[in-house]
């Protein structure tokens, strides 16, 4: 009786084992225009996770086919619009580095933008009470040298409108975490590097509406640094452009014992 039940399990497997190496077979078997048309249908009907899967198997099977190229750029697209930002990032490096001097680069600089903005407003930031300045701007920075070499590179492409306007929310972002660098850095007591983070803003940008604050984080610094010319220029710069500005000083916690025994690793720290 144990001898048929092996017998029995033994057959299965092989069974089974031919039905796989079947269907292994009868996928790679697939013609790349075949395939290739299947993704695009894929991608019309919005199943973007059978598209991926296509796509792949296209690639994999076919790099150096007919199709690859455009292959790889759909594949791009459909990880975008499946969610998978880090694979679309990654998707549209790699395009870049293998095709640099394809007709659709700029698409693919694009792409690389867009899928890191998107993550940067990830799903916990769209919907729960986040301020956005206090977190990691990674992915903000990424975002922003993908645009950025796009519009230096390709300023006529189809994509540059879009991508300009994207950067002008990328600098108001990343100028705004600055400056919550720059106060923090004034409670921590480190005045030389809250002053450079605020220059940092002024220098790079200033269109933002974060520039009064970046110019009253160097005035406060550098002031309580005893620079005093510095502090007097940069107050001057601030009164000058933002005469309305309302300027407070940053409140400096006394440090508590707590701090004092654990030299302040327990004080909370912004993302830098």
């Amino acid at each position: 009786m144990r001898l048929t039940k092996i017998i029995a399990v033994a057959a299965l497997s092989t069974l089974l084992a031919a039905c796989s190496s079947n269907d292994r077979k009868e996928l790679t078997d697939i013609p790349e225009p075949e395939l290739y048309e299947q993704a695009l249908s894929a991608l019309e009907a919005e199943n973007y996770v059978l598209a991926t899967e296509k796509l792949e198997l296209l690639e994999a099977r076919y790099p150096f086919g007919r199709y690859s190229e455009q292959a790889q750029l759909e594949l791009i697209y459909a990880y975008h619009k499946n969610n998978e930002s880090s694979s679309a990032r990654g998707a549209a490096d790699r395009f870049i580095r293998l095709h640099p001097n394809h007709e659709n680069i700029d698409y693919a600089y694009y792409m690389m933008g867009l899928t890191a903005f998107e993550q940067d407003r990830s799903f916990f930031v769209r919907f729960l009470p986040l301020d956005e300045h206090t977190r990691d701007p990674g992915a903000a920075l990424d975002a922003f040298e993908a645009f950025n070499t796009l519009l230096r590179r390709y300023p006529d492409s189809q994509y540059a409108p879009d991508a300009r306007q994207r950067m002008v929310a990328l600098k108001n972002r990343l100028a705004k975490h600055e400056v919550h660098v720059a106060r923090f850095y004034i409670q921590r007591g480190a005045y030389v590097a809250a002053a450079n983070r605020g220059r940092y803003v002024v220098e790079n940008y200033q269109e933002t509406p974060s520039t009064p604050d970046a110019l009253a984080a160097m005035v406060e610094a550098y002031g309580l640094l005893g620079q005093n010319d510095l502090a007097q220029s940069s107050l001057e710069v601030l009164k000058s452009n933002f005469p309305e500005y309302d300027y407070k000083p940053v409140k400096r916690p006394e440090k508590t014992l707590l701090d004092a025994a654990t030299f302040e690793l327990f004080r909370d720290d912004p993302e830098s």
